[in-house]
């Protein structure tokens, strides 16, 4: 098998090959259908998980492709959830669609506000900064209780059903269409974007930003695109948050989230958009079998995990997969 390498002269070809579709590639989507027709695990969790899936995602655009690390994107995903949320409770939007565009465009905005000033920074200067945002999030949203709900968190968000016809029922079955659905959407927007120029562009600011600078690629520009289309999708994982949940609470902005969404990344590896899907899959269940046998000692189990993978998948657990095969296919040869 001939293995396509770059082309100079005809750039066009590359990233046209690029963007086939491969088989394997179907197995995540199969996996989804057949939860909800099999329910291994409840719908509930399965929801929880594509919610997930897109946070993860959004982070893996300027982590993984931009090498943006932070520590507060949980401020966007928050953004999206508040806005959405409290869209429905003051304001009485409750058409489901838009008011998740909604929240997903303020994220957006804000990203696009914040991103601006974070990415002139970088290194531990970046990364407390971006802390910093999240931490001053959470603040602005406890001492707006009158909006936000504050400490309380926010209630009263109804959300009517999609197109008039799906509830959001006790079992969420109309719910975890409407969640894969929007996962499905927003991986093929970061799939479309990782495998054009442009994403390509990203990868050669995250190797060598000084030598992007000297060809004459405008690195701050395309940081800060990336970064506000990461906000968005956030916001989009915020916003289906606030209406499966229907309330809202502090936590949505907390530092925990950001971190466990990191974790989440590198779990399942960075740089692949599907480590998100394996990261987040692994992640919950495990998360979820461990609280249910072990409620007092859960994060020590969920701790352990995480250093073996840290040890020895050192790019993830999908990165550990695709080495395995690779050396099996040596093997063959």
């Amino acid at each position: 098998m001939t293995t396509k390498v770059y082309d100079a002269e005809n750039p066009v070809v590359f990233l046209r090959d690029r963007t086939r579709w491969h088989w394997a590639e179907a197995l995540p989507w199969i996996v989804a259908v057949a939860i909800f027709f099999l329910q291994p695990i409840t719908l509930n969790l399965g929801v929880q998980i594509l919610i997930t899936i897109i946070f993860a995602l959004s982070l893996d655009l300027i982590l993984g492709y931009g090498g943006v690390v932070t520590l507060g994107h949980a401020a966007y995903f928050g953004a999206g959830a508040y806005v959405t949320g409290m869209l429905s409770a003051h304001l009485g939007w409750n058409e489901p669609i838009s008011g998740l565009l909604a929240g997903a465009t303020v994220a957006g905005a804000f990203g696009f506000a914040t991103g601006w000033i974070l990415l002139r920074y970088h290194g531990l200067a970046l990364l407390m900064l971006t802390l910093a945002l999240g931490i001053m999030m959470a603040e602005l949203a406890n001492v707006t209780e009158v909006w936000t709900g504050g400490f309380d968190g926010l209630s009263g968000i109804v959300i009517d059903p999609i197109f008039g016809i799906f509830e959001n029922d006790l079992w969420r079955r109309n719910y975890y269409w409407y969640s894969l659905i929007a996962t499905f959407f927003v991986f093929l927007a970061c799939r479309r974007i990782v495998n054009s120029a442009f994403g390509r562009s990203l990868v050669g600011i995250r190797e060598n930003t000084e030598r992007m600078r000297a060809i004459g690629s405008p690195v701050h520009l395309r940081l800060v695109t990336i970064y506000t289309i990461s906000a968005f999708m956030a916001g989009i994982a915020g916003a289906l948050f606030a209406q499966v949940n229907a309330y809202v609470t502090l936590d949505v902005l907390s530092f925990a989230r950001s971190g466990t969404i990191l974790i989440v990344l590198v779990l399942g590896g960075t740089g692949r958009l599907y480590g998100a899907f394996v990261g987040a899959l692994v992640y919950i269940l495990v998360e979820d079998e461990l609280a249910k046998e072990y409620p007092a000692y859960w994060e020590l189990g969920l701790g352990f995990v995480l250093v073996l993978t840290a040890l020895f998948f050192r790019q993830g657990l999908l990165g550990a997969l695709e080495s395995f095969v690779r050396f099996c296919k040596r093997l063959k040869a």
